[in-house]
């Protein structure tokens, strides 16, 4: 946030990243003052095995846990209510956060309603001055969120089909654990789409209203580590080197995301999202280089610091020609019709984009129609 004399950055979650870093997690359990443990996390990572390789590691040092695995890949407030109740049965605890964005985003909603039994997710609205939630670690298994950074979670209003914020400062994570091991062998859909995700954080980064110095060297670091080892973890989900350098990336720009907010690729993406289920990366890939190309007179010098740290000629347009190159190389740009949205929910799709709080910071503010026409341009 910027003041009258110059910047200051809010401190983010203690970081220890390194391949294998995650065997030392029963300590971290221990620092913030816990022996139990209540582990969010997804069936997916459950049938992987990583799971139960995490909640091995505690049981060896005693530390008592309990796994709430009931998280689906767009985690709904419904979703959030079950697993605060189930923590709340569990007693006292740390909170650990296991997954990609989804389990990391329900991990907060379900740590902060923990701590205000009388609330609901779908009151997230009113939750920024409520009581503080349970301490959490955050253990991120895809390198795309940087949801470790920050302390408010994404989640799906089923009932308003409408993403909705919940957050509280208490729930931003203690500690994250950033072990690249974990991503070894992702597949490499995932690992497009989650890449994508973290590629567009760092160009909205740029480009957004609220960037600053801090936030624009997060990003622009960012964008260079993903651009440059996104393709090869693409191509070989076993090069531990490209998922280290990918993960870096992808929690630099979780970083500059928390300083500076995004902008509209995020704005279509949640509305597409919430209509059509489409996976998150997958749904921004689908308008990246279509709202650059809508912003490129107001972002020009954002772009043109994109470009360059995407080690391309710095120019906005060769940023565009470089997310185009980036999005074909690991295939994950898909037209509406294939993502299941049909010509009667695009106005409706524009309507939820210009309502999402993150459309606000965009560098051109778009109109319905704008929107609309975006949408039309990719069906």
């Amino acid at each position: 946030m910027s003041g009258a004399g110059g910047l200051s950055i809010e401190p983010t979650a203690r970081v220890e990243f390194g391949p294998g870093v995650v065997q030392r997690l029963p300590e971290f359990v221990d620092t913030l003052g816990f022996t139990r443990a209540f582990v969010v996390t997804d069936r997916g990572l459950r049938a992987a095995g990583i799971v139960d390789r995490v909640v091995k590691i505690l049981d060896a040092a005693g530390v008592e846990t309990a796994v709430h695995d009931d998280i689906s890949p767009n985690p709904s407030t419904v979703e959030i209510d079950r697993g605060a109740a189930r923590a709340r049965d569990f007693g006292t605890a740390v909170i650990i956060a296991l997954g990609g964005g989804s389990p990391l985003d329900a991990a907060k909603g379900i740590s902060l309603l923990v701590g205000n039994a009388s609330s609901t997710a779908a009151d997230a609205d009113t939750l920024w001055d409520a009581e503080p939630g349970l301490p959490l670690i955050a253990i991120p298994t895809t390198s795309g969120t940087g949801a470790e950074t920050n302390g408010f979670g994404v989640i799906e209003d089923t009932h308003a089909r409408r993403k909705v914020y919940i957050g509280h400062s208490s729930v931003q994570p203690r500690i994250a654990v950033l072990d690249p091991e974990l991503t070894v062998g992702l597949p490499a859909k995932v690992t497009a789409a989650t890449g994508i995700d973290a590629l567009v954080h760092g160009v909205e980064s740029l480009s957004s209203r609220g960037a600053n110095a801090f936030s624009r060297a997060y990003a622009a670091q960012a964008v260079t580590l993903v651009s440059r080892w996104l393709p090869v973890a693409y191509r070989d989900g076993s090069d531990l080197e490209a998922r280290s350098q990918l993960m870096l990336g992808a929690h630099l720009a979780g970083r500059a995301l928390t300083i500076s907010g995004l902008g509209l690729v995020h704005g279509i993406g949640h509305a597409l999202t919430a209509h059509t289920g489409t996976p998150h990366g997958v749904a921004l890939a689908t308008v990246f280089e279509e709202v650059m190309r809508f912003s490129l007179v107001e972002a020009a010098d954002a772009y043109a610091e994109a470009a360059r740290a995407m080690q391309v000629t710095p120019d906005a347009d060769a940023a565009i020609d470089s997310v185009q190159f980036l999005c074909a190389v690991v295939d994950v740009k898909r037209p509406l019709r294939d993502l299941g949205a049909t010509p009667e929910l695009l106005s409706a799709m524009a309507s939820a984009a210009v309502a999402d709080a993150v459309t606000k910071n965009s560098p051109r503010l778009p109109s319905e129609s704008e929107v609309l026409e975006i949408l039309r341009a990719v069906y």
